[in-house]
């Protein structure tokens, strides 16, 4: 293995969640939690993205956010990495590739947040995603029935089950929208009100 990345042995099945965290809070600690818990995952990823394309403002410094991210999500089972930046990509998909490539015998599912499927059509090779890995879309607040109608989820809805529990195991494309409670923690609105320093 790799130094300075994860340990994972053949037969693990890995949850990614991807995004700024810009900063850290406690939704992504949410979701996190309910995907060990309802996808039966063994651990889940954060990847901390050096910047992000589809926004113009960029993120805080990247050790910033990573010093925030295991400050507020203290889980063995959940490990806060730059993956991105040491793998050199950017871009999701090619991200997916190269650690299925590292990694032989792990299963990965993505997954995110309802918001995120809303607009998903606009990441790159984003069908390629959805071929490549089973995908976990998390309720998130105001977002239900819009990611339920995305570009997205019309085009793959043959492909979905209906409970995350349902991943485990199956091949991709397939992909669950899984309802749990809601919380309302936004980056957005934590940088706001002033809660954490801008970006550049």
């Amino acid at each position: 293995m790799r130094q300075g990345f994860p340990i994972a042995t053949r037969g693990m099945v890995i949850g990614l969640l991807g995004g700024s965290f810009d900063p850290a809070h406690d939704g992504h600690v949410h979701i996190t939690r309910e995907a060990l818990k309802r996808m039966g995952l063994d651990q889940v990823w954060w990847l901390v993205t050096p910047a992000n394309p589809l926004k113009a403002r960029q993120p805080a410094p990247l050790a910033d956010r990573i010093a925030r991210a295991k400050a507020v999500m203290r889980d063995p089972r959940v490990k806060i990495t730059a993956l991105e930046e040491r793998l050199g990509t950017r871009a999701t998909a090619d991200t997916i590739d190269r650690l299925k490539a590292i990694y032989p015998g792990v299963t990965f599912v993505w997954l995110m947040g309802a918001d995120n499927l809303v607009q998903f059509h606009r990441w790159g090779r984003w069908r390629d995603i959805l071929r490549s890995v089973a995908v976990g879309v998390l309720a998130r607040p105001g977002a239900g029935v819009q990611a339920r109608l995305s570009v997205a989820a019309r085009a793959f809805r043959v492909h979905q089950v209906d409970r995350g529990e349902n991943l485990r195991g199956r091949k991709a494309p397939v992909w669950a929208f899984v309802n749990l409670p809601m919380n309302d923690a936004s980056s957005t609105e934590i940088r706001a009100r002033g809660g954490w320093k801008s970006g550049r």
